[in-house]
């Protein structure tokens, strides 16, 4: 019996503090750190290649948006939260970002008034 009991309490884990936040090893920082540094450049070099229209602005805004979508993975530690939280950010915001494209695209119709304000 004493065995028994010496097993089990061999096989108890002590007891540990409870730490404030979460750890993340600082390697994934640096990894996502080299990836905007990557992304960075290739967005310059859009512009030192002298790409031209719809062309250039899709890789703007393309490279603009994985670089926002990293960070805020990240290093705002979305990755890291619950689906209920990543949803109650994310889904207000791509809708809000769908309404203004909603509103441009309307506005650049022929059905439009021809009334622009810009």
């Amino acid at each position: 019996m004493r065995e028994i009991v010496a097993h089990a309490e061999a096989q108890q884990h002590p007891v540990v503090a409870h730490v404030e936040g979460q750890q993340h090893p600082i390697g994934i920082y640096l990894k996502i750190w080299g990836l905007l540094f990557v992304l960075s450049t290739a967005s310059y070099l859009v512009d030192y290649f002298h790409f031209q229209g719809y062309l250039r602005w899709f890789l703007i805004i393309l490279f603009m948006l994985l670089k926002a979508g990293l960070i805020v993975a990240v290093f705002m530690h979305m990755l890291w939260e619950r689906l209920a939280m990543v949803y109650a950010i994310l889904v207000p915001t791509v809708l809000l970002m769908v309404l203004l494209a909603s509103g441009r695209l309307k506005r650049t119709t022929p059905f439009s008034r021809g009334a622009s304000f810009s």
